[in-house]
C-alpha cells in the first residue's frame, strides 16, 4: 500500500490553487477515497498496576472517514483521551498492554508498525492539538524554531523556505503579525495564539487526520469559537478529517458530523451528532444532557448522573453503566454490543433497553405494566 493519506481531490495536493502553507505528500494514494482514515475495532487497552491492571479501554471500535469531524464524548476517565493517544502510539512505550482488536490509519497496521515509521507517520499521517499548548510547546525555544524543525523534519526544505512557509502557516490561522510570532517564545502569546501556533503546527505536514484533545478548553467562549471555525475551515479546505476528544455537548452540537459516546472505556453510542442529541439513545447519554446548564430550570440544581464510575480494575462483566442506570434489571447483567437501533437511522447503542421518544423511567415501567 502507497505511505500516502486517502484524499477524495487530487487537485489538494498541488498546483496553484493550494492553500499557502500546504506541502505535497510522498506517495500520494489517490484511489482509496472510501477507506477510513482511522479504523479501530474491538481496541481492549490496558495499564499495569501493583497488583494487576486498569482496564482502559473494553472492546472500542470507531471510524473516521475522509474529511468528516467526529466527536468522542464522555466524562473524565471515560477513555476518549487514552482512545487518541493510542491512534499514534503516544502512550508511554512499556506502560500499557494491547490485550484485543486493531487499529488501522491510512489503511496500515498501527499496532504492528516499527517506531521508526511510526515517526514518519506522525504529522504527515496524523498529527495531534493538546489541550493545553503550554505544555506541549517547547518553553525555551521560539515559535519559529519549532514550527519550522516540523517542517524540515519531514520535507526537505532549506532554512529560508521553512520560514516561509511557517509565516503562510500562521497567516492561514489568522495570526496578524506572523514574523513576530515567529520570533516570539510561548509565554508571550495569549493562549488563544498559542492553540493557534499548535493548529498550524498541526496542518503544516497536511496530514489526513487532525485529532484535536479537548483543544480550546482552556479559552474563553469567544476565542473557542474563533478556534473552532479555524478548524474547521481549514480542515475542509485540505480535506482533512478531525477527530474531536471534548466533554463539551454544546460544542459537539456545533462542530461534529457524527459522535461517539464513551463511558467506562467503552463506546455505548454512536451516530449522527443532531439525532443523538435530539433523542439519545442510551441512558448515559440523556443524563449528559441533562447535566447542561442551559436544560435547568432557573434557581434549580443540576441534574446530576446518580453514583461513581465503577473500579476499572475489577470492570462489571456486564453493562457498565449498570449500577447507576434507572433501567438496570437482570439483563443487563450480561454485556450488551454496540447495534443499530431498529427505529434510527445510523445509530447504534449498547442497551439492552434502549430509549424511545419517552425518556422518563416511570413512564417506561408503567408501560412496560
Amino acid at each position: 500500500m502507497s505511505a500516502g493519506r486517502p484524499d477524495p481531490s487530487s487537485a489538494r495536493r498541488s498546483g496553484p490553487g493550494r492553500p499557502a502553507g500546504v506541502l505535497d505528500r510522498g506517495n500520494p494514494d489517490g484511489g482509496a477515497a472510501a477507506e477510513p482514515v482511522l479504523d479501530i475495532r474491538g481496541l481492549s487497552l490496558e495499564f499495569p498496576v501493583f497488583g494487576g491492571a486498569v482496564r482502559a479501554l473494553g472492546g472500542v471500535s470507531l471510524r473516521v472517514m475522509p474529511g468528516e469531524i467526529v466527536g468522542v464524548v464522555g466524562e473524565s476517565g471515560s477513555g476518549k483521551s487514552v482512545t487518541a493517544m493510542a491512534a499514534l502510539r503516544l502512550l508511554p512505550p512499556g506502560g500499557y498492554r494491547v490485550t484485543g482488536g486493531s487499529l488501522r490509519l491510512c489503511g496500515e497496521d498501527v499496532l504492528a508498525a516499527s517506531e521508526a515509521r511510526m515517526r514518519q507517520w506522525r504529522g504527515r499521517r496524523a498529527a495531534m492539538i493538546f489541550q493545553e499548548p503550554m505544555t506541549a510547546l517547547n518553553p525555551t525555544r521560539r515559535i519559529g524554531d519549532q514550527l519550522t524543525g516540523v517542517l524540515r523534519a519531514h520535507h526537505r526544505l532549506g532554512r529560508r523556505e521553512a520560514v516561509e512557509r511557517a509565516a503562510a502557516l500562521l497567516r492561514d490561522m489568522m495570526i496578524p503579525d506572523p514574523a513576530r510570532t515567529l520570533r516570539a517564545y510561548p509565554f508571550e502569546l495569549s493562549g488563544g495564539m498559542r492553540q493557534r501556533v499548535m493548529a498550524a503546527m498541526a496542518f503544516s505536514c497536511d496530514p489526513a487526520l487532525l485529532i484535536a484533545d479537548e483543544p480550546t478548553t482552556a479559552l474563553d467562549v469567544t476565542v473557542q469559537r474563533q478556534v473552532l471555525q479555524l478548524l474547521r475551515h481549514r480542515a475542509r479546505e485540505r480535506g482533512a478529517a478531525i477527530l474531536f476528544i471534548t466533554h463539551d455537548m454544546a460544542v459537539v452540537s456545533q462542530f461534529c458530523d457524527r459522535v461517539y459516546v464513551m463511558y467506562a472505556g467503552t463506546v455505548v453510542e454512536q451516530g449522527p451528532t443532531a439525532r443523538v442529541l435530539r433523542a439519545p439513545r442510551h441512558p448515559y447519554t440523556r443524563g449528559l444532557l441533562d447535566g447542561l446548564p442551559e436544560r435547568a430550570a432557573p434557581g434549580a440544581d443540576l441534574a446530576s448522573i446518580p453514583g461513581r464510575v465503577p473500579d476499572m480494575r475489577r470492570p462489571p462483566q456486564g453493562c457498565v453503566f449498570f449500577d447507576r442506570c434507572a433501567y438496570a434489571d437482570a439483563a443487563c447483567r450480561q454485556r450488551p454490543e454496540l447495534r443499530p437501533v431498529a427505529d434510527a437511522q445510523e445509530r447504534r447503542v449498547a442497551c439492552w433497553h434502549p430509549l424511545g421518544p419517552d425518556p422518563d423511567p416511570a413512564a417506561r415501567a408503567a408501560g412496560d405494566a
